[in-house]
């Protein structure tokens, strides 16, 4: 028997070709420009690549922008230490409060859970002048720990974990038990290997959340110095009495996106496994 499929996957297929390029067109764009002078990208705004492609990422990486901005690979040097500490700080947090909030019994176990859940209501936004006035009473304004301790606390990691380890089976618990494993044997031994795909699908996510920050790294920081590259984004973009430098912005804008990227793409089989696998 013959199957008569039609046209439908050929439609499918454009549809999926179309919403491609309208992804990759704004990256092309942003290389193209990063390529050219900036009079070129004002004067008409170019569809190929220029001259100037590697004298821009140079200049934008080494030597920073006139005054509007540090150089960037200072402040992709201090996104990168933010967004390490932020994810791995969620991570281990939100793994030892899972696992104790499942595997140990004291009182109020499931009320703290839920009152850890219900500050998925509290973001960061709601919260933010007593959080800044915590760090500036620390003195921890313009440190990579004020960037990053305020932020390392998540409920939905948590929540993630907990559900995680309810899937795991009561009978490797016992078997764990009657070997003479502790507790702390059998979260290094059992439960942390098992969470490997859980782990690596929320490094991801807050790896990206952490990159994108704006608004606590603008109000924690006042050196240049410490700028980190969406900051910088902002402030070469807006550049007061006079013309952008839209090649040194879209540079920038390019090299902004690289660290994501390369995470999300190493870490691509794991993310999707974390995310896709029966007991999530």
């Amino acid at each position: 028997m013959i199957e008569k499929t039609g046209t439908a996957p050929i439609r499918r297929h454009l549809v999926l070709m179309a919403g491609i390029v309208v992804l990759i067109f704004p990256v092309y764009a942003a290389l193209v420009a990063s390529s050219h002078t900036t009079f070129e990208v004002l004067s008409h705004f170019p569809l190929w690549f220029g001259a100037h492609f590697f004298e821009n990422y140079k200049h934008v990486l080494f030597a920073g922008i006139g005054g509007a901005a540090p150089p960037v690979a200072r402040m992709m040097l201090n996104s990168l230490i933010m967004a390490l500490g932020i994810s791995i700080g969620k991570i281990a947090i939100s793994i030892l409060s899972a696992y104790a909030v499942v595997y140990f019994r004291f009182p109020l176990r499931k009320f703290c859970f839920w009152l850890i859940f219900l500050t998925l209501m509290l973001p960061v936004e709601v919260r933010i002048l007593p959080t800044y006035q915590v760090v500036a009473d620390l003195h921890m304004l313009d440190t990579y720990a004020g960037l990053i301790v305020p932020l390392i606390a998540s409920a939905t990691a948590t929540f993630f974990f907990r559900q995680f380890f309810l899937t795991i089976p009561d009978e490797l618990t016992e078997a764990a038990r009657i070997d003479g494993a502790g507790p702390i044997r059998f979260f290094f031994d059992i439960v942390l290997p098992l969470s490997r795909t859980t782990i690596a699908a929320l490094f991801v996510i807050e790896f990206i959340y952490g990159w994108n920050l704006y608004l606590w790294p603008l109000i924690a920081t006042t050196r240049e110095d410490m700028y980190t590259i969406v900051m910088g984004l902002q402030h070469l973009a807006n550049v007061p009495d006079s013309v952008p430098p839209w090649n040194w912005v879209m540079a920038t804008a390019v090299l902004a996106i690289l660290p994501p990227l390369v995470v999300i793409v190493a870490m691509q089989r794991q993310f999707v496994k974390g995310l896709i696998e029966p007991e999530k």
